[in-house]
């Protein structure tokens, strides 16, 4: 590979976060129009490495050079200057401006600048330009309220295309996008590509490392443990290197046998989401997919029976007792629990401890309703973190100081603690790498083996078929299906899903 094909060399990177060592002598390069893999673990060094590539961080030593000019950033205007973009998981737009204020926020064109006026009519032009240029299909003066998550991701690059970058880094580009807006953002990563941009993918979801990556680069403990064209790796070497061995049974057998149904749901309806008469029951022991598009009303669902949404219409049972739910706290008092698809901004409080996250909702569960007893906190969140192998420095260090999957073990332990009857995970593994994505697959086992009923609400149809005994199939806010998993196949599912009238099969 010769070196003026290289548009981004790292060369011995290391930073510690006190006395957590995050990257160890990491050195990574990147070939211009080329799309490159970062793949690891949770915890592995990935964000700590694309931060400091994007100025957010600072490396205790090593070096940055861009297209052979070495680099220094002190924050990541500098680096912006410099032609590196990071379009991060949770999007950073502001939802009140539209497409073009956004892309054009903190470097707006000003008609008169002693008055600060910006031109507003330039900035609607160039913005139309360029979303014609990719063939995007966006308003410039729509308001990022009322876009879609994939049409928000394309404002993301849209800003990053404007500042005429070289480099942009995707961190988890794909963790909120339904399966067509997916394939829309890989064809424009195949036309930056195609321009000479070069792109850093980071991924949990291998298949799609597979399909787009032309080289793949492994850490694993803050080390850089494999680097290699794709065309010379499988998947199950990707995961190897990542976790330092093969993870031969990727889901866990189902060994439990569902007994006699535990939680009902009838004619559950909210006017606000889109939700429509969806009945269904869950029994002892049991896990119960819910698949279904983007918008398809799973999410909305979970919501009206934890009482976060007003329900227009709607019953529930658990243990043939109807439950009264009128806000989330009734549902948890009465055995219910629900982890949220979004951790960081309906899960989990950031700023916090993470012991506070685990024992919010549980004071009454542990006996300190009335009295703290923070020693009793500390014990009890340490032994919940132990069983679940959580990665941090101490029970109480900030939410926020944690990786995307200890963060979901957070929210774990929390309803652990809870010991609720009924579960409900939406996308309990969003995000999350495969090792930590088969310990929550053998926690799940447990709960059902402890005669626990859970329903999985997931966009991964693998994992689906991979944990769960059936499937109910969501369809524009009613159930359109009721499946069962080894009498079924993903074609079926998707094509209930996406193409049938609705009509439940009971």
């Amino acid at each position: 590979m010769s070196d003026n094909n290289i548009i981004l060399r790292m060369e011995h990177i290391s930073k510690s976060f006190g006395p957590v060592h995050a990257l160890s002598d990491v050195s990574f390069q990147v070939r211009k129009g080329a799309v490159h893999a970062l793949c690891g673990e949770n915890g592995a060094g990935k964000s700590t490495l694309m931060k400091i590539l994007s100025g957010v961080h600072t490396p205790d030593s090593g070096t940055i050079e861009i297209d052979g000019s070495p680099c220094v950033f002190d924050g990541p205007a500098d680096a912006i200057q410099k032609g590196v973009s990071m379009l991060y998981q949770e999007l950073e737009l502001a939802d009140y401006l539209t497409v073009y204020e956004n892309v054009f926020l903190g470097s707006e064109i000003l008609s008169n600048k002693l008055i600060h006026k910006v031109d507003t009519a330039e900035e609607i032009a160039r913005t139309k330009k360029l979303i014609d240029q990719y063939h995007f299909r966006i308003d410039p003066t729509a308001m990022i309220s009322s876009l879609t998550p994939g049409e928000c991701q394309i404002v993301e690059l849209l800003k990053a295309l404007m500042r005429k970058v070289s480099i942009i880094v995707m961190d988890e580009p794909t963790s909120s996008l339904s399966e067509s807006e997916a394939q829309t953002l890989f064809q424009i990563i195949n036309e930056l590509r195609t321009q000479g941009i070069a792109v850093i993918y980071i991924s949990h979801r291998l298949e799609e490392v597979m399909e787009l990556a032309d080289d793949i680069s492994v850490l694993r403990d803050g080390v850089v443990v494999h680097s290699a064209p794709r065309k010379d790796l499988t998947m199950d070497e990707i995961v190897r290197h990542m976790v330092g061995q093969r993870i031969n049974d990727y889901y866990p057998a189902r060994l439990t046998t569902p007994g006699e149904v535990r939680f009902k749901a009838e004619n559950i309806s909210c006017e606000a989401a889109g939700v429509s008469g969806v009945s269904f029951e869950v029994k002892r022991g049991e896990i119960v997919g819910m698949a279904g598009l983007v918008g398809a009303g799973r999410s909305e669902t979970a919501s009206a029976i934890f009482g976060i949404l007003p329900k227009l219409t709607g019953r529930c049972w658990l243990d043939g007792k109807e439950l009264t739910i009128r806000c989330p706290s009734d549902a948890i008092r009465q055995g219910i629990a629900l982890l949220t698809e979004d951790r960081k901004r309906t899960g989990l409080c950031l700023g916090l401890p993470c012991s506070w996250n685990i024992t919010l909702p549980n004071y009454g569960k542990i006996g300190m309703d009335k009295k703290l007893q923070l020693a009793k906190e500390h014990q009890l969140c340490s032994e919940y973190g132990n069983e679940l192998k959580l990665k941090w420095s101490e029970p109480d260090a900030p939410a926020n100081s944690l990786s995307g999957g200890n963060q979901q073990k957070i929210l774990l332990a929390r309803w652990l603690m809870a010991n609720s009857d009924f579960l409900i995970f939406d996308e309990p593994t969003r995000g999350i790498d495969v090792g930590a994505k088969k310990e929550i697959y053998n926690l799940l086992n447990q709960l059902s083996a402890e005669g626990k009923a859970i329903l999985v609400i997931s966009s991964e149809l693998p994992e689906i078929f991979g944990i769960c005994d059936r499937i109910l199939v969501m369809r524009r806010g009613k159930l359109a299906g009721c499946l069962n998993t080894k009498e079924t196949t993903q074609a079926e599912v998707i094509h209930i899903a996406a193409i049938e009238q609705d009509n439940i099969n009971s």
